[in-house]
């Protein structure tokens, strides 16, 4: 029997409407002539509702995530891009290797297929870029006004090879706490596009995958890299904080330390954010033996994403689990969970 070909989309002039979702010939036509060709590959083709796959000896790692951030497109990236970074970043931080990306996404009727169109082929070079394939997924429409555009749920497939252990229960006081960059880009690039904010200098997203930066930091750290977390939504206070809980100690960091581009730190006091506290997608932070933080720290540098990283601070013993910072001034204060979002719609 011969495939049938639907009539083209209009990919100019289109709008995403609820027929696109219900099953028919019109979603048919839709994943085929815009998702198909943004991811292909083998899976994709045999036009299943799953994917199946072998996998290399090791330890499987899966994250899933939704991504729901306003506006769509930023400085910097999109929220194809996005949740392609974001899930590969989930899986890196366990040490693991990505393989495999689902899609689900939830649109609005009436979005411009031409907006879609643009998301997907950027979510599907930001799949590829990073050796990963979208081998399955799923499409929603709800009614205009039920939604905003669109929203994207993604989960992810890695592989940690055999003798690499990094958890948050490893996490000792001792450890070194090394971020790999400079905070806020994403949140303040997100914020000014979304109150159209102009700055002298440009600021983007940081927004990227860090799974051969990673794979670098394991390999000079080894063992000695006990945990990885991402700091997106709440920044590095939510994160230090969150790991604190977990691991049951303290932590101590230096303000002096912690790098933030003059730019986003003037966009901050501008708009009364703290810069510990705005979210970042193409940062991490790593904790690490002593003895092995230069080594890692060196290895980080050497890499094109963690060329300012730098050592920050440590853990600490204390029951009450408390992050403190020394200030520029000399100081000390208390780094604390927001008790709500600052910016919302981040990621």
């Amino acid at each position: 029997m011969s495939r049938r070909v639907f009539p083209a989309l209009d990919l100019r002039a289109g709008r995403v409407d609820l027929s696109h979702g219900a099953g028919g010939r019109a979603m048919a036509q839709l994943i085929g002539q815009l998702f198909h060709p943004a991811f292909d590959n083998e899976w994709l083709r045999r036009g299943n509702d799953q994917a199946a796959f072998d996998v290399d000896g090791g330890r499987m790692v899966m994250t899933t995530d939704g991504y729901v951030i306003s506006p769509l497109f930023f400085p910097g990236g999109d929220i194809g891009s996005l949740a392609v970074h974001g899930t590969i970043n989930d899986i890196a931080m366990a040490g693991a290797s990505p393989r495999y990306l689902s899609a689900s996404f939830i649109l609005e009727e009436g979005f411009p297929l031409a907006e879609l169109e643009r998301i997907v082929r950027s979510m599907g070079e930001a799949a590829r870029a990073a050796g990963t394939v979208v081998v399955t997924g799923d499409t929603k429409v709800v009614e205009r006004g039920k939604a905003d555009g669109v929203f994207i749920c993604t989960t992810g497939i890695g592989v940690v090879p055999q003798g690499i252990e990094i958890s948050v229960e490893r996490v000792r006081p001792g450890d070194q706490i090394i971020l790999s960059g400079s905070l806020g880009d994403h949140g303040v690039a997100v914020m000014s596009r979304r109150h159209d904010l102009q700055f002298e200098t440009d600021i983007v997203s940081d927004s990227a995958p860090l799974h051969e930066l990673v794979r670098d930091i394991v390999a000079a750290g080894g063992p000695a890299v006990h945990a990885m977390r991402d700091p997106t939504r709440g920044g590095l206070a939510a994160t230090l904080n969150e790991i604190a809980q977990q691991a049951g100690a303290g932590m101590r960091i230096r303000e002096a330390a912690i790098p933030v581009k003059p730019a986003v730190a003037a966009a901050c006091e501008l708009l009364g954010l703290d810069p510990l506290c705005v979210a970042n997608e193409g940062k991490l932070v790593a904790f690490v033996a002593r003895a092995a933080a230069a080594g890692v720290l060196g290895a980080m540098r050497a890499h094109p994403l963690g060329q300012d990283a730098a050592i920050i601070g440590e853990v600490v013993a204390d029951a009450q689990r408390f992050v403190q910072m020394t200030t520029d001034f000399g100081g000390e204060r208390m780094v604390d969970w927001l008790a709500g979002e600052q910016l919302p719609r981040i990621c």
